[in-house]
């Protein structure tokens, strides 16, 4: 058999998984492309040949763990953020685009490269914002935060990964507890999923990423409202923090931050698809 034609094969195992047409055409693929260590571009041209020795049972393996909808990040091990690959396990939630929000805020506040900021990353998971920040970044030191210890050896990794584990702390904590700053930024990805929404997930995100790193309570905001009663006396005067929330949460999110004697909304920024997605408020 060719290597397309064993691709082709699992394409329909995987839809018939209930995985959408799309994704499942792609995860085949780039199963394919990990278990060979091809690119992309040698897949297109050469996937027409006969199929390598063992190739078959290690493919096939990988393909039924993802019609268990495993997602594929964590089958590989790997996941992209910001034209950076991050290692993730499922002990830490896989970085979203949507994410990729929060370092663009902080590279449009602080537009210098040179600029020596104090910045804190809460809620880090992998760290892909803390280590994207700093390659943006490299005069920026960074104290990233996570209550999961496996998480914050993950986000350590991915530091040594990229080069810049010389300029962030990892300290394991819940959200900014016994973090002293002052801060020019902090940023965070908070769980925010609603606790009652568990079932209507998807089988990828509920029965696999960590629920420590998803569910924010009864509404959604349990950190959310901890962040923005905290972060303001760890902030300095007119510094920034900027946080990812969930779609629909968008009115809640600015009644707490007008509730904070200390802060003051300055945007709320949405997604690729026009969904509030980021808070950005402004220590007054």
């Amino acid at each position: 058999m060719s290597i397309q034609a064993r691709v082709a094969a699992a394409r329909l195992r995987l839809r018939a998984a209930g995985i959408p047409q799309a994704e499942s055409d792609l995860d085949a693929r780039l199963l394919a492309q990990h278990v060979l260590g091809w690119t992309t571009e040698r897949f297109l041209t050469d996937s027409d040949a006969a199929e390598p020795n063992g190739f078959a049972r290690r493919y096939d393996a990988l393909v039924e763990r993802r019609a268990t909808r495993e997602p594929l990040a964590y089958i590989v091990g790997t996941r992209e953020f910001w034209g950076l690959d991050f290692e993730v396990s499922p002990a830490v939630l896989i970085p979203r685009p949507s994410t990729e929000l929060l370092v663009e805020i902080v590279l449009e506040r602080f537009p210098d490269r040179s600029s020596a900021l104090a910045i804190a990353d809460v809620c880090t998971g992998c760290g892909c914002v803390a280590v994207a920040i700093a390659g943006e970044r490299p005069a920026a030191t960074i104290v990233a935060t996570d209550i999961s210890a496996e998480a914050i050896e993950i986000a350590g990794r991915n530091a040594a990964r990229h080069h810049v584990t010389d300029r962030i702390a990892f300290r394991r904590a819940d959200l900014l507890a016994g973090i002293a700053g002052p801060f020019d930024a902090i940023v965070a990805n908070p769980p925010y999923v609603l606790d009652r929404t568990a079932a209507a997930l998807q089988p990828e995100v509920r029965d696999h990423e960590p629920a420590v790193a998803l569910f924010g309570g009864a509404d959604g905001l349990d950190l959310v409202t901890r962040l923005v009663a905290d972060a303001p006396s760890r902030l300095r005067r007119g510094s920034l923090l900027a946080f990812e929330f969930g779609c629909g949460q968008d009115a809640e999110v600015e009644r707490r931050i007008a509730g904070a004697p200390d802060l003051s909304l300055v945007a709320i920024r949405r997604d690729l698809d026009g969904i509030a997605r980021a808070a950005v408020a402004q220590k007054t």
